[in-house]
């Protein structure tokens, strides 16, 4: 934040030296500081607000996609199998414990889907490259 202080400030003393020698204002710097805004918001949006988004569609695809027999888990830690879903409320019901206690939650609640068909698939190891896509200079020489 200092920086763009820094920056404000100098853009303004710019300014406020050409008005006291009766010069206009420089409008470069105007638009330079415009612009340097402009691009702190645009990486505020790519680094935060993007990724936000798409996680939160994620996670809504997750809770969509419960069908009975899922293994899941809640955000509060109680762990169970679905045995009943019901769309028009956004609910389902919980099966958990070896007395077979049921409890109905809201979809909203769930945190993780812990059925191995519908966990994503992990990624199979793949051959390590270095710097612009080359492969590393040992790994090289020990296969060739």
């Amino acid at each position: 934040m200092d920086g763009l202080m820094l920056l404000d400030n100098a853009a303004k003393t710019a300014n406020a030296a050409n008005a006291a020698q009766g010069q206009e204002p420089n409008t470069w710097s105007t638009v330079l500081m415009f612009g340097f805004w402009a691009l702190i918001i645009g990486a505020m949006y790519f680094i935060l607000i993007r990724p936000q988004r798409k996680k939160q569609k994620e996670e809504e695809a997750m809770r969509s996609s419960i069908e009975i027999g899922d293994d899941v888990t809640t955000i509060g830690g109680i762990v169970g199998r679905v045995i009943a879903v019901r769309d028009d409320d956004e609910t389902f019901v919980l099966e958990t414990g070896s007395d077979k206690t049921r409890i109905r939650f809201k979809k909203w609640a769930v945190s993780s889907i812990d059925t191995p068909d519908k966990q994503p698939k992990t990624e199979e190891k793949t051959e390590k490259k270095g710097l612009f896509g080359r492969k590393k200079k040992q790994e090289a020489e020990s296969e060739g």
